[in-house]
């Protein structure tokens, strides 16, 4: 699922929201689209509250996530105490596409609305600058927003394997997890987090081609593998490992070979930062 960040400087309610509807309108042509609106002023003190749509639907705010469906089919979820990193796990096994409007700090592409009267509010990630629908660039936003790297979690590979068309071959679903690990021993400087780069270009290319290897092998047929680039956190994901097989065989010896292969083969950069220190790991391998 591709994510686009929409926030406002200095632009009224209504323009953001023309803003927004055009943008949700040129992505629903594409795939079905989520929407994430985040209001950090909506709050009993401590938690913000955050509502989530789906397409055309919007719902109320409310205590505990509940889910609903729409006079379209669509369903819709809305809560407090989640937050947008919860919100967009919970739409990437349905949508194509997720808005998230007003966070202000989002690691995906942004479009800033209201642009001329905040300039400190432009970072790299923001990729458009407007002051209102007509000035959206929207084939160029589209390409930008698809190059990017997507939301996913283990939950909407596992959900895409089974939407393949060779799943009723499929008798086994395996998966591997790779998470930031804080200490290999007790009397280790703990993790803060691990940031990850990779080599642009090179190493999507080696990432599909590896998938595209495991596949072919006898009685495997279907393998997803994501690995996650910035920063992440201790004790989040890192890495998955999806593979959609006839037997249990096939698919453990898949994903062994799958996340060993990627480690290898897969030009990433970690640097890790403890509560001591940071290093580039492959400077002192």
């Amino acid at each position: 699922m591709y994510v686009l960040g929409v926030r406002k400087a200095g632009a009224d309610h209504d323009t953001l929201e023309a803003v927004v509807d055009r943008i949700v309108d040129r992505l629903s042509e594409r795939g079905r689209v989520g929407v994430v609106r985040y209001d950090a002023t909506i709050a009993d003190g401590t938690h913000a509250r955050e509502s989530l749509t789906f397409d055309e639907g919007i719902t109320t705010v409310g205590g505990d996530v509940t889910y609903d469906l729409g006079v379209d089919g669509d369903w819709t979820a809305s809560g407090t105490g989640m937050s947008v990193g919860d919100a967009l796990d919970s739409l990437a096994t349905d949508c194509d596409y997720a808005v998230v409007i007003g966070v202000p700090t989002l690691q995906y592409p942004s479009v800033v609305v209201g642009s001329s009267s905040a300039a400190d509010e432009i970072d790299d990630k923001t990729i458009a600058t407007v002051d209102g629908p007509g000035d959206l660039p929207l084939e160029d936003l589209v390409t930008v927003l698809e190059s990017a790297e997507p939301h996913e979690t283990l939950e909407s590979l596992v959900t895409r394997l089974k939407r393949s068309p060779r799943a009723d071959r499929a008798g086994a679903i395996a998966t591997f997890t790779g998470r930031v690990r804080a200490k290999d021993s007790a009397d280790d400087a703990r993790t803060q987090y691990l940031e990850f780069e990779k080599y642009d270009g090179v190493a999507d290319e080696r990432m599909a081609a590896l998938e595209t290897d495991l596949e072919a092998r006898d009685g495997v047929f279907d393998v997803e593998l994501y690995h996650r680039t910035g920063i992440v956190e201790d004790g989040d994901d890192i890495v998955f490992v999806v593979v959609l097989a006839g037997h249990r065989e096939e698919a453990f010896r898949t994903v062994e070979d799958g996340i060993n292969r990627l480690k290898d083969e897969v030009p990433l950069f970690k640097k890790e930062v403890t509560v001591e220190d940071e290093f580039w790991v492959h400077e002192r391998s």
